[in-house]
Formats: structure tokens, sequence, C-alpha cells
């Protein structure tokens, strides 16, 4: 299994982002997948899931700025961010969820600064 992000980059406070994750394996359309970020010093946590069958999971800091959603004939999930504020700066990463499988991809860094 490969993992590719890309999307990332520099925002000003307010702004939006839309993240992608390829996934190479015929797997992706069978497994929930989830979008994890990693700030600075800090652990790397889950912050947005969706089910095989589209249906999505938030944790409470990103709720109503962040949206998963997922195309299965592409291989591909995304993440529409809205909103950025200083403290979603970090990594982000896919992988399935709950359990990650194969090496975790290098990730796409956001940075929210003005």
């Amino acid at each position: 299994v490969l993992l590719v992000e890309s999307g990332g980059g520099l925002v000003q406070p307010g702004g939006s982002l839309r993240l992608s994750c390829a996934v190479s394996g015929s797997i992706f359309s069978i497994n929930a997948m989830g979008w994890h970020r990693q700030a600075p010093g800090k652990q790397r946590e889950l912050v947005a899931s969706i089910s095989r069958g589209g249906i999505p999971n938030y944790a409470d800091s990103v709720k109503g700025r962040f949206t998963i959603s997922r195309d299965n004939a592409k291989n591909t999930v995304y993440l529409q961010i809205n909103n950025l504020k200083h403290e979603d700066t970090a990594v982000y990463y896919c992988n399935f969820v709950p359990v990650p499988i194969g090496p975790w991809g290098q990730g796409t860094q956001v940075t929210v600064s003005s």
C-alpha cells in the first residue's frame, strides 16, 4: 500500500485548503479511511474519518470546519479545510482506520500564519 498526500500549503487564518490522498492497491474501497495530523511536539491525532460507505466522523476540534470525502473510483480521500486557525498547523497524513495499514506517507504540511 502506498499513500501519497498533497494539497498543503501556507495560508492565512480564515483561509481554506483541500487535501488529497491517493491510495494504491485494491483494498481502498473496502476500508474506512482517516486523516490524521501531527503538530510540532505533539502526538499524531485522528481528526476525521470516513467509512467505506461514506459516513464521516470528526474530532470535536474540527467539526463544522473540516469535511472528509472519498472517491472510490479514484482511490482517493479528500479533506476540505475551511476557516483555518493557527492551531491547525501540522503535517497531515491519511491512512486506513481504525488500524493503519502499511507505511505512513510523507504527509502534507499545512501552515496557518498571517
